[in-house]
């Protein structure tokens, strides 16, 4: 069977690189195999090894940088309306390529086939938007008080570095790689290790859609030696990171000490909070979208579920029915609802955070006990009850499809506990009071915050996150002036102008 995958996946691999016998990096328009330590390949449906390839290492990486150099030279060179043009055939392209991609990204990645099709759709939406704005990046004309006309100009960095993790490869690749090349930079895309593989394949057609040769390079390998060679290079002048906190602090550590900004993207423990006079029926389907789509694996993931103590064993009970009729199963299988967590280290942080739960005081209404239950990373979708915000498992990111129900007494309350944690990436509130519902979505900490909804996003609205959840917006308009750089311009316009200090020619002794 394992056989069987390794073929699948190079040969949905060579139907975007003909040539390709195994993982490489994309570097300049090449399809380039690299050299380094072996990087191991797990198919989480059944937790065995399939595949394995060499990582990109340094050698690659100044290879990739020299690339981005000429390739972001030559994007810029076209005119704003020329690279809004290539950007739109980049969706079209994108979207006639919807089920390969979408194939690749379940078979590598462990996601439903179902999730990976819409992901794709909004890559291709992703391109679309920001093509759009590629030819109203203006500047502002500046009413000083003298003689002169001040302006501004917004101008690329050159050539960023894209980080992107492992739960949702495609997405944060288009995510992040479509506002990059919009404003004119060129990127290196570090994705993570585990999978590449749709990253590569979105830059194979982003150049078949006549994007210059070396605007996108893609970097296979890990980020301890290519991510930190990637750092290091100094063509890079700007780092966007989307993972954990733990790493996402020393991405900022290492920008830091060479002196480049960085946009983190990191993690949450987002609250969902639900009112007694919430249309219940709605609010339960909310949570299990909220908490079990992508198998948990999501930033933005509802897993704290705060409830009105008035309707908690009600409203538990729901959610509890609700994920034993949830079909989890082999990611291609059109079935399934909830696919595996993606590697061994993430399936045995959630078994160990489930038990911890328990251990706590916790008490399963629903889902796993904690304990590996047959072949490959599957979790069953798991309700903690009787928790405590207090308890571990209500303070750390478990990033699987477990969600632990907290019980309130009053608006003021259940403020209090969706505050009390040190991140602040998403929040929803469910309510038929709409004074209510305005009054919490203003005073609970999170970028993102939904009133009767969850998980709806949009590359058209801001998204970021407070606090330990990350800075910076990575999409919407607020990310063209992440990915830009503002030049303020001085011309002397006064016929006869003062002479502020020193001596002209001829005048004086």
């Amino acid at each position: 069977m394992q056989t069987d995958l390794n073929q699948q996946l190079l040969a949905k691999l060579a139907s975007f690189f003909p040539a390709a016998k195994t993982v490489g990096s994309y570097v300049g328009g090449e399809y380039i195999v690299g050299t380094g330590a072996a990087v191991k390949l797990v198919d989480p449906a059944t937790g065995r090894e399939f595949l394995s390839y060499a990582d990109a290492g340094a050698e690659l990486v100044d290879k990739a940088a020299v690339a981005a150099v000429a390739g972001q030279r030559a994007w810029a060179a076209l005119t704003a309306a020329q690279r809004g043009r290539v950007m739109f055939e980049i969706g079209r392209v994108v979207r006639n390529h919807i089920e390969p991609l979408a194939q690749l990204e379940s078979l590598s990645a462990g996601k439903p086939i179902r999730d990976c099709r819409g992901e794709v759709t909004k890559v291709a939406e992703m391109f679309e938007y920001y093509a759009g704005w590629t030819d109203k990046l203006h500047g502002e004309v500046i009413p000083v008080p003298s003689g002169h006309l001040n302006y501004t100009r917004r101008e690329p960095f050159g050539v960023l570095l894209l980080i992107t993790p492992w739960n949702a490869p495609v997405f944060t690749c288009g995510w992040n790689v479509a506002p990059a090349i919009a404003t004119g930079n060129a990127v290196l895309l570090k994705p993570s290790e585990l999978t590449p593989l749709s990253s590569l394949a979105v830059a194979s057609l982003a150049e078949q859609a006549g994007l210059p040769k070396g605007v996108i390079n893609v970097l296979s390998g890990y980020g301890h030696t290519t991510g930190q060679a990637a750092i290091a290079s100094p063509v890079v002048k700007k780092v966007v990171f989307v993972g954990s906190p733990a790493t996402g602090s020393k991405i900022a550590a290492a920008s830091a000490a060479r002196g480049i900004p960085c946009v983190l993207e990191l993690g949450g423990k987002s609250a969902n909070i639900v009112f007694e006079d919430a249309d219940l029926a709605r609010a339960c389907v909310g949570a299990q979208s909220a908490i079990f789509a992508a198998a948990g694996q999501s930033c933005v993931a509802g897993s704290r579920l705060l409830v009105q103590r008035s309707v908690y064993d009600r409203f538990v009970a729901m959610v509890a029915d609700g994920a034993r009729r949830l079909r989890t199963g082999e990611p291609l299988s059109p079935e399934t609802e909830v696919g595996p967590i993606q590697n061994a280290k993430q399936y045995e942080h959630v078994l160990a955070m489930i038990q911890t739960g328990l251990r706590e005081g916790a008490e399963v209404a629903e889902g796993s006990d904690g304990k590996p239950a047959g072949e490959g990373y599957f979790v069953r979708p798991t309700i903690l009850k009787n928790v405590r915000n207090d308890m571990e498992v209500a303070r750390t990111e478990i990033f699987g499809p477990v969600v632990v129900a907290i019980a309130f007494d009053t608006e003021e309350e259940a403020i209090a506990i969706a505050n009390d944690s040190e991140f602040g990436l998403a929040g929803a509130v469910w309510t038929n009071n709409v004074a209510r519902a305005h009054r919490v979505a203003a005073q609970v900490k999170a970028g993102t915050f939904w009133i009767n909804t969850y998980k709806v996003i949009n590359v058209a609205s801001p998204f970021g996150g407070f606090d330990a959840s990350g800075y910076g917006r990575s999409s919407g308009t607020d990310v063209l002036h992440e990915y830009t750089q503002v030049k303020s311009v001085w011309v002397e316009t006064s016929a006869s102008p003062a002479v502020a200090f020193g001596y002209a020619p001829g005048i004086g002794a």
